[in-house]
């Protein structure tokens, strides 16, 4: 077996090696790391490309993905295990591993896509502007080191912690090392954008990812590396939770991928 997108992901650290005994190894690189450990959707993109590697007559087609434990920057080490669900669908599990201990589990549903058709519902926007021209916004790589790998260049919607009326942030966004853009891709930028709530904030806050789910939506039929415009918004922070809802789509406002996460909030209000 081939060793897992390095030509994707060059030296972002989002490469996985399989070990000979049906896992994959993975190290996630410091650049990586979002406030205090391994980058969640870092993780998430890590499950997905395993997935489709064990599954490789399918195409990804969701991912639900649940945090159990804090990664650190030791290995990583991603089993899968392979269901069949009828004649062209399978369902991969996905064991996430550190030092023996059980970081995080994943499902992730792929099957065989049929033709486009005429009958075809297609979730689609226009009317938002392109990337270039826009001005690019850095979250800190000091505070969160993976900032330095995104080019994000915000729309429209309020900033990260301008203490905002509204809960929203939408931007364009690529990895500044090129890497294709597939569900794995996609998985990983759904988790780029600070939590939503972030703009009604006035000081950082912690809100670690608990639960994490993708939905593919259209076929991803051309994979090289472009813009996606991602659209992140809180749906609700309440009682220690916090719930983001976030779209994907690419540069003819067509979605590509809608994804929710819910978060524990430490230390609410801060404001």
């Amino acid at each position: 077996m081939k060793q897992l997108s390095r030509q994707d992901a060059a030296d972002g650290g989002l490469g996985a090696s399989p070990t000979g005994d049906g896992r994959w190894s993975a190290t996630i690189d410091p650049t990586w790391w979002g406030w205090s450990g391994p980058h969640g959707g870092a993780i998430a993109a890590l499950a997905v490309r395993v997935a489709a590697e064990a599954a490789p007559e399918g195409s990804v087609r969701a991912l639900d993905l649940r945090f159990v434990g804090k990664p650190d920057g030791g290995e990583l080490i991603l089993t899968p295990s392979v269901r069949e669900v009828g004649r062209h669908t399978r369902v991969v599990d996905v064991e996430v591993t550190q030092a023996g201990v059980e970081i995080a589990t994943a499902a992730i549903t792929a099957g065989r896509v049929g033709e486009s058709g005429s009958a075809d519902v297609i979730d689609r926007i226009s009317g938002v502007p392109g990337p270039e021209g826009l001005d690019a916004f850095m979250i800190p790589p000091e505070i969160v080191p993976m900032g330095a790998q995104l080019d994000l260049r915000p729309v429209d919607g309020p900033l990260p912690l301008t203490g905002a009326s509204e809960a929203w942030m939408r931007a364009w966004i690529t990895t500044r090392t090129p890497m294709a853009v597939d569900a794995a891709y996609l998985a990983l930028l759904a988790d780029c954008l600070p939590p939503a709530v972030f703009p009604t904030l006035t000081a950082p806050l912690a809100l670690p990812t608990v639960a994490f789910s993708m939905h593919v939506t259209a076929p991803l039929d051309d994979p090289t590396p472009a813009p996606v415009l991602v659209h992140t918004r809180n749906t609700s922070t309440s009682g220690g939770w916090s719930v983001d809802d976030t779209t994907l789509r690419d540069r003819g406002g067509r979605l590509l991928a809608s994804a929710r996460q819910s978060r524990r909030v430490i230390g609410w209000p801060a404001r």
